[in-house]
């Protein structure tokens, strides 16, 4: 029965189109914001931290990276819910603000030196807001992208979601880039890596603006005219035991090892060509930047062959590949670098380490979205998809480089992300379904 006073929706080719961009944008803010201060994590363990071990301060910086990470499980529940009741345009516009106040007020902290252990701790009060606001925005995005989407290229359009992580991360290396050129790289460590975060209020605005022009997702807007919405969305994911089972099985064949790949391709190379390889950060971040630029293309073109051959056969290949070419992967990149820096070698490195991460990430979106149905969606993505990528992949940086310093090998920590990747390879071969024909209108 439809509401009283709901209007019927429909949504054009063109204004779906519209939609999946502003959604996109906004979430590749949010990833921009998030992976500033992960950029700038050697910074932070010098400036806002007890001074006198280098590896104590970076291990302390890598610990509240990983905080941010932590917490995204309760984010997606907070904001799961809201979007499964009042819709997904409105709660991830409420995630963005979160983020982008968050993000501005780092600018702003005082360092250890200036207030002492007063500093650390609001640091880590922002980055566990930042990451309640991230535990928020992928439900959200990737839902309405998924519910704006043709059915024959979900996996293409939904691959656009997964890839603003990537191109926020290149996006937070670029400002940092410009900055430090700007500015000169004494200031820029005393004072100039304030700015980006400071400058991130003008992303703020500007998504803010796209955000508020979006339509409702066309899906629930059907379920909301219907009066059809859940009235508990939480209490009806989590009491079915068909999706129980779907939450256990995005976890055990997916998620709990997505997020450690993603970082081991994509993050953590940032870490290790400047501790232990020794480069600086602008040539550290530079070789970043240009292997992310590079590797962009590849998300999508996994989410396209995800579409053609399957969700399945796309992401277990991604798990196999990764879990064969971290640690020699590693070992090219280090002498790559060292004596002197190739940075053709070291580039290509990079972008190797990149192509599972692609096949892994590119279709988890449209996997995810066509386990559950309209009414819990939000709520049902989120809990399995950042227990995995918060806890098991946020602290992948953390883990790699401890487990690298107790064994005194700087390659000892990769067997961590390596036997996560082969253990979901595993299940996946086991129990992961095929989902790309599913309806997901139902």
């Amino acid at each position: 029965m439809i509401s009283e006073g709901v209007a019927v929706t429909t949504t054009t080719p063109r204004a779906s189109v519209r939609a999946i961009i502003a959604a996109v944008a906004g979430t590749v803010f949010e990833w921009f914001d998030f992976f500033l201060y992960g950029s700038l994590v050697a910074v932070f363990g010098r400036l806002f931290f007890p001074t006198g071990n280098a590896t104590t301060g970076l291990l302390a910086a890598l610990a509240v990276f990983g905080a941010g990470w932590v917490v995204r499980p309760v984010g997606a529940l907070v904001f799961g819910r809201m979007g499964d009741r009042i819709g997904r345009r409105k709660t991830f516009l409420v995630t963005l603000v979160l983020m982008g106040g968050s993000t501005v007020s780092i600018g702003f902290l005082p360092t250890y030196d200036a207030v002492g252990m007063l500093s650390p701790i609001l640091l880590v009060i922002l980055r566990l807001l930042q990451g309640l606001a991230v535990g928020g925005e992928f439900g959200g995005a990737s839902t309405y992208v998924a519910e704006h989407s043709n059915p024959k290229h979900r996996g293409l359009t939904t691959s656009l979601v997964m890839g603003t992580g990537t191109i926020g991360l290149l996006l937070a290396l670029l400002s940092i880039m410009g900055t430090r050129a700007l500015i000169g790289e004494s200031a820029f460590e005393s004072w100039g890596w304030r700015l980006p975060f400071l400058a991130s209020v003008l992303l703020l605005v500007f998504s803010v603006y796209m955000r508020l022009h979006l339509g409702e997702s066309p899906l629930f807007a059907k379920l909301q005219q219907r009066g059809e919405l859940a009235t508990a969305p939480l209490k009806e994911a989590f009491t079915s035991r068909t999706h129980l089972k779907s939450m256990l099985l995005a976890f055990v064949t997916m998620t709990a090892a997505q997020g450690v790949v993603w970082n081991a391709g994509q993050y953590f190379p940032l870490v290790f060509l400047q501790s232990p390889l020794g480069l600086d950060v602008g040539r550290a971040a530079t070789l970043m930047a240009c292997a992310l630029l590079l590797s962009g293309p590849l998300f999508p073109l996994a989410g396209w062959l995800s579409d053609r051959y399957g969700r399945r056969p796309v992401i277990i290949a991604g798990f196999v590949l990764s879990a064969v070419s971290l640690l020699p992967g590693f070992h090219l990149l280090a002498a790559a670098v060292q004596p002197e820096l190739h940075f053709t070698a070291a580039l290509m490195v990079l972008w190797m380490l990149a192509v599972p991460v692609a096949l892994v990430c590119g279709p988890a979106s449209a996997y995810m979205v066509e386990l559950f149905p309209t009414r819990i969606r939000y709520s049902a993505i989120g809990l399995p998809y950042h227990i995995g990528n918060g806890w098991f992949g946020g602290f992948m940086p953390f883990a790699t480089v401890a487990l690298g310093a107790h064994f005194g090998s700087v390659y000892a920590g990769l067997y961590y992300p390596i036997v996560m990747a082969s253990l979901c390879a595993a299940l996946a071969l086991w129990l992961m379904p095929e989902t790309r024909e599913r309806d997901i209108s139902l």
